[in-house]
Parts: structure tokens; C-alpha cells; sequence
């Protein structure tokens, strides 16, 4: 395996992209229009690559409200005490590449009139479109649970208030506390997010002297991501505290009610003192209004290109696709992102492109200089994104190569930040 600094992830991503020359000569009309939904992972990362190795040749707009992006990812290094809040936040700096910026919501999309509204009523032209809106959060998934009961059981999974909730309730606790996590079905945003998520909350408590509290996991799968790796872990770094119930275990979640904090399966009743909830989740609404979205609630597309299946002027990547084998995380959506620049590039300006190859890394943290990792590299196949070679870390290895894994995730954060903000 290769390690990943800031320097080799920016060369790599420069590799990735298929960078090549536009045609000198273009038709003689005005500029042809990308208009990118969302400025997270996915919608930056095209917006950027587009404009920039095109040169100039495509009017590129972004759609994005937020003026700082808080990246998700690394979001639990917040909560477990290894990073601070403000080294989450993300200045956009695309203009310096030609990307033109609106600072609002995208409303809805006209597919017939190729015309994305925005929230104060005017129209945005494009002659083809990407569709990066991330996740919404099927609140009535998780039965007694709402939007205004995650102020009392924080989701946390949309990086921002209910983060800073979730972090102050844990800090709050007193020994003895038992802590319930509600983990999400499949698929959903980083598959490993959660577990690792459950390592950071028993990092804090442990720094915090506490030998009585617990952690509950209820499950609706039977298997998740790197879950060898995180039993080792927990057993080596929190004997005693974690608690992971399956299906089989716990008989299904029957209701949570966030004024009695309490967790009732068809096993028993637990009354908490924290529960974060991870409900099922689906693409962002604008993806679903839009069309693009099937019966799972994600947006199918071609594994070529990313196009969507049901619209050839449309893209749509990232969190809110059915991506294949592909999990949906921030590697993946820009490793995407560059696929899509590239299909943009040629489609509208007739340069030339290769066939698409993605890849992905997912690290987590199980305690200070102790991470894992898990990925893979990627190409269309049979109709769908297929892995090609993969690989993970491996229970009983030794603390110096995990101390460097933990350095490589931290040198990726850098990199990658700086590949999707510019």
C-alpha cells in the first residue's frame, strides 16, 4: 500500500483527472453553461476541474449557499477530541479558476427548459448539469424520532449544529452514563462513519477516567464495514464499554422516545442518557423532485460517466448516486467528480477522454495512533461500478504501521481539502 501525503494525493488527482488540452478552435457561440448543485466533495471537485482544464472554454456556475463548507468528513475527529471545530471549516476559492458562485439553495430543476431555479426565483440556463446534493434523512424511519426530537437525539450526520449538540451531550456526561447509537441500514453516507464514530465517544469517556459507561450499538444490519478491525479495537482500547447488538440480537428497534430517553426493542427497554440516531437516508430533495432518484431514493446512473439513467444532460454523483460497489464518501465523490469533469469537457467542447477508473480510501480512527483504513480502485463493468482490487487493514498489526496509517489520514485531510476548494 501507498501511503498518501498532501503532496501525492494533489499529484494523484491531477493524474486522475485526465488532464488534456481543449481544442484551440471552438464553434464560434457563446460559451457553452455547466451548472453544478451542491459544493461539497463531488460538486466543487467538477466544478473546479471543469473550469480550470478547459480554459475559460465553459461558463461554470456552482449553486451552493453555504460561504464555508464544514467537511463531514473528519466530522468525528470533532466529536472525539482530535480535532477542533473551526479545522472543519472550508473557504471556497474557485474563482481564481473561473467558477462563478451563487450563494443560494437551487430550488428545482426544469429538465425539459435545461433551467435550475434558485431560491429567489431566477433562472440558471445549462447546457448540462451536475446534481452533488448529498443526503436528506428519512426522519420517519426510526419510529417516535422527528426533526425536533433530534434536538434531544442528535443525528449528526449533517455536519454543523446537531454536530456541536451531539459533542456537547458527550462531554456532559457523568461515569456510569449509558450512551444508545441507532446505526443507519444500508447504504448510506460513509459506511464506516458510525463505528468509528462509537471509538471516538469511547475515547472520550475514557479520557474522561470513566470505568462504568457504556456504549450500546443497535444494529439493523448483521455485518458493517471493517468490523473486525473495530471489535479488535474496542476490546483493546475500551474493554468492557462497547456493546454491538445485531438483528438477531436485539429482535428490532420498536421506538425511541426522546422525553423518557429510552430505546425499546423487541428485547428490552434502555433508558439512556445519550442516543444518537442514524436514520436511513436518501438523496437530497432537489435530486428526488427532480426525477432523477428511483424507488431506493438514490439516482441510478451510467458507471461510465456518471450520467444520470434518466436524463443524458444530467450528472449526478456523490452521496445522492448508486454508485456500485463504490461506498459514498469524500474520496469517492471527488475520484467521481474528476470522471464527470472529464465526460463534461468532452462532451461540450470535443476533447478528448478515456474511460472512467475510480478509487477510494476510508480511514477511521479507533484511538490516538491507532487507525485502519479500507478501499479500492474501480471501473464500469457489466453495467455497473465494479471493484477491481481492493484492500484493508489487518486485525494484529503492529503499532508503528498503524501510527503511520493515522499520519497518512490526517496528510489526506490536507490534500484533499485543498484538491475540492482550490
Amino acid at each position: 500500500m501507498i501511503a498518501i501525503t498532501r503532496r501525492g494525493f494533489s499529484i494523484a488527482a491531477l493524474a486522475g483527472a485526465g488532464m488534456l488540452a481543449v481544442p484551440a478552435v471552438l464553434r464560434a457561440q457563446a460559451k457553452p453553461r455547466l451548472v453544478v448543485i451542491g459544493g461539497g466533495p463531488a460538486g466543487a471537485t467538477v466544478a473546479k476541474y471543469v473550469a480550470k482544464d478547459s480554459n475559460g472554454a465553459i461558463d461554470v456556475t456552482l449553486v451552493e449557499p453555504l460561504q464555508k463548507f464544514l467537511t463531514c468528513f473528519h466530522s468525528n475527529l470533532y466529536v472525539g477530541g482530535f480535532k477542533p471545530w473551526d479545522a472543519l471549516a472550508q473557504d471556497y476559492k474557485l474563482a481564481a479558476y473561473g467558477v462563478k458562485k451563487v450563494d443560494q439553495a437551487a430550488s428545482a430543476i426544469d429538465r425539459d427548459k435545461k433551467q435550475v431555479r434558485l431560491a429567489d426565483g431566477s433562472v440558471l440556463p445549462y447546457d448540462r448539469l451536475v446534481v452533488a446534493p448529498g443526503i436528506d434523512l428519512d426522519f420517519a424511519s426510526v419510529p417516535g424520532w422527528s426533526a425536533e426530537a433530534a434536538e434531544i437525539m442528535p443525528h449528526a450526520w449533517k455536519v454543523g449544529p446537531q454536530t456541536q449538540l451531539l459533542k456537547k451531550q458527550l462531554d456532559g456526561l457523568e461515569d456510569g452514563a449509558t450512551i444508545v447509537m441507532i446505526a443507519p441500514p444500508n447504504p448510506y453516507r460513509c459506511p464506516p462513519g458510525p463505528y468509528e464514530r462509537v471509538s471516538c465517544m469511547a475515547h472520550i469517556l475514557k479520557t474522561k477516567g470513566h470505568s462504568k459507561s457504556r456504549i450500546v450499538i443497535i444494529d439493523p444490519k448483521d455485518r458493517f464495514s471493517k468490523m473486525a478491525l473495530f471489535q479488535e479495537g474496542w476490546q483493546n482500547h475500551y474493554p468492557g464499554m462497547v456493546e454491538w447488538m445485531d438483528p438477531k440480537m436485539h429482535g428490532g428497534l420498536k421506538n425511541v422516545d426522546p422525553k423518557a430517553m429510552t430505546v425499546t426493542t423487541d428485547l428490552e427497554t434502555i433508558k439512556a442518557d445519550l442516543v444518537n440516531v442514524i436514520p436511513k437516508q436518501m438523496a437530497g430533495r432537489i435530486a428526488r423532485d427532480a426525477g432523477l432518484a428511483n424507488a431506493s431514493g438514490f439516482c441510478p446512473i451510467d458507471p461510465a460517466s456518471m450520467k444520470s439513467a434518466q436524463d443524458p444532460s444530467v450528472f449526478v454523483l456523490g452521496d445522492a448516486a448508486i454508485a456500485g460497489a463504490m461506498p459514498k464518501s469524500a474520496f469517492a465523490a471527488n475520484s467521481q467528480a474528476k470522471v464527470v469533469a472529464m465526460a463534461v469537457r468532452g462532451e461540450l467542447t470535443g476533447s478528448r477522454t478515456f474511460p472512467a477508473r475510480y478509487a477510494n480510501t476510508c480511514w477511521s480512527i479507533l484511538a490516538p495512533d491507532d487507525t485502519v483504513k479500507v478501499g479500492g480502485r474501480y471501473e464500469a463493468k457489466d453495467g455497473a461500478i465494479a471493484e477491481v482490487e481492493g484492500f484493508v487493514s489487518k486485525t494484529g498489526e503492529t503499532a508503528d504501521l498503524r501510527r503511520q496509517t493515522s499520519e497518512e489520514n490526517m496528510g489526506w485531510y490536507s490534500g484533499i481539502v485543498a484538491d475540492i476548494f482550490g
